[in-house]
């Protein structure tokens, strides 16, 4: 892509992929992409702040892309990603000290950790689809989640190493994208095994009118060459991430935060009471905007691009 630059960062033991636009000397956005997604996720964000003299940095979060993937499922702790984002913030903004931090799905949700633990690398944050995550001091999530929703939960079907990766092979990887990209529904997804999307496998899927076919061969290509084992890997951890962040049981995150969702979105859905009711309000007291698009769904960057770019360059304006 045009005005794209590609680097590879030593940090925190691995080789991260990260790339940007924008000048050198521009304050930093860093944009944290979600499942299935990579830094190309961001690419209509990243040009429309770089136009604005801002500094977009957008990594492939580890096991992602380009770059490096872990064998231990253990290594996709939210302590390893905060760790890779501290170590990258300290690399490409050493005089600023804090950064601009825009999140999406997994990435909203290390975002969300990132303000908590370490809110002096954080100057404001919008985070969209997935609302900071309220620990449950006595619950772990797994359990709790297969007890409500079975086993067939999409989050549940993902824990075991090896299982979700051998269905998807079978459907292949384009189709397997296709699935997900296309999902545009508030219902919860369940991924049964050999009904998997609920789709044959002659079935056609069109594209949505946001996505071409040339942005489908680019993740393609990419996720043919690692698998989806490293994004697979941040759901296998849901659990080991619970039991971690125990310390900070009953802390609030304490960065203004603007936060945007489609109504059409399951992981919107699926917190609403939490969003509306007043407790994402008090565990993150800074919160200053709570925006939800109508008929929007998950993948909101992509299907919405210049509207998103909009909400992002309007809130981080209020701070320099």
């Amino acid at each position: 892509m045009d005005g794209i630059r590609h680097s590879k960062l030593r940090l925190n033991g691995i080789n991260v992929h990260v790339a940007e636009s924008g000048p050198t000397e521009g304050a930093v956005i860093l944009f944290l992409h979600g499942f299935p997604e990579l830094w190309y996720s961001w690419r209509h964000q990243m040009a429309a702040v770089a136009s604005l003299g801002y500094r977009a940095v957008a990594p492939d979060l580890r096991g992602y892309g380009d770059t490096d993937a872990p064998e231990d499922p253990g290594s996709y702790t939210v302590l390893h990603v905060v760790g890779d984002l501290v170590a990258l913030i300290e690399a490409v903004a050493p005089s600023q000290g804090t950064v601009f931090v825009v999140g999406h799905g997994w990435g909203a949700a290390m975002a969300w950790h990132l303000c908590l633990m370490r809110p002096d690398k954080v100057k404001a944050a919008v985070n969209l689809s997935v609302p900071f995550g309220h620990r449950s001091a006595n619950r772990r999530p797994m359990p709790s989640l297969k007890a409500y929703y079975g086993e067939d939960y999409y989050s549940c079907r993902f824990q075991e190493p090896g299982v979700m990766e051998a269905e998807f092979a079978e459907h292949g990887t384009e189709r397997v994208l296709k699935e997900f990209f296309t999902l545009h529904t508030p219902d919860p997804l369940f991924l049964p095994k050999g009904r998997l999307f609920g789709h044959s496998l002659g079935a056609p899927i069109p594209l949505p009118p946001w996505l071409s076919e040339a942005d489908l061969k680019y993740f393609t290509y990419k996720y043919e060459k690692t698998s989806f084992t490293g994004g697979l890997n941040y759901f296998r951890n849901v659990d080991r991430n619970w039991e971690l962040t125990a310390p900070w049981q009953g802390d609030q995150v304490k960065v203004p935060v603007k936060f945007v969702a489609g109504d059409q979105d399951m992981a919107y859905n699926n917190a609403r009471g939490y969003i509306h009711k007043g407790g994402f309000k008090r565990d993150v007291p800074f919160l200053q905007e709570v925006v939800v698009m109508e008929g929007v769904g998950h993948f909101l960057q992509e299907e919405k691009a210049d509207e998103i770019s909009g909400h992002i360059i309007d809130f981080i304006r209020k701070f320099g």
